[in-house]
C-alpha cells in the first residue's frame, strides 16, 4: 500500500510538472510581481512545508506576520493561494472585481460535502449554482419565511432557558453549566425545528439536553466545518485524492456519513408522505423545498439536491452563533463590568418579568456590540470560503494569476493593528458610535468579516444576526453568571487546531428573573 501511494505521488508530480511549466513560467515573467510569500520548491511549491506545519492557517498567518504583509502568495502545487488581511484590498476585490472572484475552486472536500456540487455555497458558478441560489433567496430566507418560522425559533429560545434553569435546580450540577453545550443545543435544536419540525432526532435527555443522536449530529457538523476546504493535499494535487495521504477525505467522509444517517431518512420519509398524500400542508423548510415546482409542474428539486442543500443550511446556522456567544460569555464573565452593562440594558429594555424576544433586539445595542466584538476578535474560522480568479488581474499592485485561490483572513482583518486600537482586547464599546446609532453586524468598510458579500454574499444575514443576538441576550438576561468556585479565571486560549475556545466554558449560573417567568416555560 505504501509503495502504491509513493508511486501515485511520483506519477502525479511528473504530470503536474508538465502541466504547470507554462503556467509557472507565465506568472514568473509577468511585469507585475506576485504578492510576497515563501519561495517554495519546484513543482510542489510550499506543499511539503504546509504538510509539515499543521495547522495550515497558523503557518500562513505566521508567515504573513514575519513578512509584515497584508497580502501574501503561497504556491501549493500549481495553485497560487492568495491571502489578504487588508480592508482596502478586500474592498477592491469585492466592490471593484467581484465578477473576477465570484466562483469557487473545484475541491475534493467541497465536492463531497455538496454531493457533487448540487448545493449553493460550495458550488462553482454555473447553472446549478444559479438555480440553488435562486431557491434559497426567493424561498428560504425571505422576510415572509423568516416571520413564518418565528414561532419555532421562540420555542427553542424558551427551551434554552428551560434547559439552563434545570441545570441550576439540579443538585448534582449545583448550578454549573457547560455554556458550549447550551449554545450548541440552541443552535442545533433551532435549525432542526425550522427544517424538520422537530427538536431532537431521538428523545433527548430528561433535563432537556441533547441525546446521543444530537451530539453525534453536531459533532459531525463541526468536523465538516473544519475540514471543508481544509488545506488537504488533494485540494492542490487532485490526482492524489485516491491515496488520501493526509487522511482528510476519510475524516470528512465519516462525518458526512454520520450527518446523512440522521438527515437523509427525514428527507426520504417526508417526500414519501407528500407522494402518498398523508401530508399536504407546509410546516417547515423541508416541506417548502419538496413542494417547489418547475414550469411543467414537476418537482423543481431532486431528493439529492434537497439533501445536499440541507447540509449547507445546517453548517451555515450552527457555526457563528455557538462559537461567538461562548467567546463573548467568556470575556464578559472574566470582566464582570461587561456583564453589569448588559444586565442594565436588558433590565431597562425588557425588565425582569418576561423573557427577551426577537422584537426587543433592535433596542439592545450593547448586547449587539458584545456579539460584534466577539465576531471581530474570535471568528469561528480563520478564512472565508475560497474564491477563484477567472482571469489574470491586479490587486494592490500585485499580479494575481488566473485560477488563483483567494482567502480573506477573517482573523487578520479583525485583529489588524493598523485598523483596530488594542486589537486583541475585547472592547464592545468600540462598535457604539453614539446613543442614537444602531449596531449592525455588517461593516461597509470591511474592517472585519461577519457575513460574506458580493455575488457570494450570505443571504441569511437577518436570521444569523437574530440567532446570535437572542442566544446571548437570553443567557445574560435569564441568569447571573460567575466563575465556578475552584476556577480563578477563564483561560481565553484558542484551540491549537481551530479558532474555538480551547476548553469549553464552564460557569456557574443563578436565575435572576421573577420565578413565574421560569414556571411559565416549564
Amino acid at each position: 500500500m505504501e509503495f502504491l501511494s509513493l508511486l501515485a505521488l511520483v506519477s502525479a508530480l511528473f504530470i503536474i510538472f508538465y502541466k504547470s511549466t507554462k503556467r509557472i513560467k507565465k506568472t514568473t515573467t509577468h511585469p507585475v510581481p506576485l504578492p510576497p510569500g515563501p519561495a517554495g520548491y519546484p513543482i510542489v511549491g510550499c506543499l511539503l512545508e504546509m504538510v509539515k506545519n499543521k495547522p495550515t492557517f497558523r503557518w500562513i498567518h505566521n508567515h504573513m506576520q514575519r513578512l509584515d504583509t497584508e497580502i501574501a502568495c503561497f504556491r501549493l502545487g500549481s495553485v497560487h493561494v492568495i491571502t489578504v488581511s487588508s480592508p482596502e484590498l478586500v474592498r477592491q476585490i469585492f466592490k471593484e472585481q467581484d465578477d473576477i472572484f465570484a466562483t469557487r475552486p473545484d475541491s475534493m472536500s467541497a465536492r463531497l460535502t455538496s454531493n457533487g456540487y448540487l448545493s449553493t455555497a460550495l458550488s462553482p458558478t454555473g447553472d446549478q449554482w444559479k438555480k440553488m441560489r435562486r431557491v434559497i433567496v426567493s424561498e428560504v430566507v425571505t422576510p415572509s419565511m423568516h416571520q413564518w418560522l418565528h414561532a419555532k425559533r421562540c420555542e427553542e429560545a424558551d427551551h434554552l432557558v428551560r434547559y439552563v434553569y434545570n441545570q441550576c435546580q439540579n443538585p448534582s450540577t449545583n448550578g454549573v453549566v457547560d455554556v458550549r453545550e447550551a449554545a450548541k443545543l440552541y443552535c442545533g435544536s433551532t435549525i432542526r425545528k425550522m427544517v424538520f419540525g422537530k427538536r431532537f432526532f431521538g428523545s433527548g435527555m430528561e433535563d432537556g439536553g441533547p441525546g446521543i443522536e444530537e451530539r453525534e449530529h453536531m459533532d459531525a457538523l463541526f468536523t465538516i466545518l473544519q475540514y471543508v476546504y481544509g488545506f488537504a493535499i488533494a485540494q492542490y494535487i487532485p490526482l492524489l485524492e485516491m491515496c488520501d495521504l493526509d487522511g482528510h477525505k476519510k475524516i470528512l467522509s465519516d462525518a458526512l456519513d454520520c450527518l446523512r444517517k440522521y438527515q437523509d431518512p427525514e428527507v426520504d420519509n417526508r417526500a414519501k408522505m407528500w407522494r402518498n398524500g398523508s401530508r399536504n400542508t407546509n410546516e417547515d423548510i423541508l416541506d417548502v423545498l419538496i413542494g417547489l415546482k418547475d414550469s411543467n409542474d414537476d418537482p423543481l428539486l431532486s431528493t439529492q439536491e434537497i439533501k445536499a442543500q440541507l447540509i449547507e443550511i445546517f453548517i451555515a446556522v450552527i457555526d457563528n452563533p455557538s462559537n461567538v456567544v461562548e467567546w463573548a460569555m467568556s470575556e464578559m464573565i472574566n470582566e464582570p463590568r461587561f456583564l453589569d452593562l448588559a444586565y442594565k440594558e436588558l433590565d431597562g429594555v425588557v425588565g425582569k418579568n418576561k423573557l427577551v424576544q426577537e422584537s426587543d433586539l433592535p433596542q439592545l445595542n450593547y448586547i449587539k456590540a458584545c456579539v460584534k466584538e466577539a465576531l471581530r476578535l474570535h471568528p469561528v474560522a480563520p478564512f472565508n470560503l475560497p474564491h477563484v480568479s477567472i482571469a489574470d488581474t491586479i490587486v494592490g499592485g500585485y499580479f494575481i494569476p488566473k485560477r488563483s485561490h483567494l482567502l480573506i483572513s477573517r482573523r487578520g482583518l479583525g485583529r489588524n493593528p493598523r485598523v483596530w486600537k488594542d486589537p486583541l482586547k475585547f472592547k464592545p464599546e468600540r462598535h457604539i458610535v453614539d446613543e442614537s446609532s444602531q449596531v449592525v453586524f455588517t461593516d461597509p468598510e470591511l474592517r472585519m468579516w461577519s457575513f460574506s458579500l458580493g455575488k457570494r454574499g450570505c443571504p441569511a444575514i437577518v436570521l444569523g444576526s437574530n440567532l446570535m443576538t437572542l442566544l446571548l441576550a437570553r443567557l445574560v438576561q435569564g441568569f447571573s453568571w460567575r466563575l465556578p468556585s475552584n476556577v480563578p479565571v477563564i483561560e481565553l486560549a484558542e484551540s491549537h487546531q481551530s479558532m474555538l475556545l480551547a476548553k469549553p466554558l464552564i460557569a456557574h449560573a443563578t436565575p435572576r428573573l421573577e420565578p413565574q417567568v421560569y414556571h411559565q416555560i416549564q
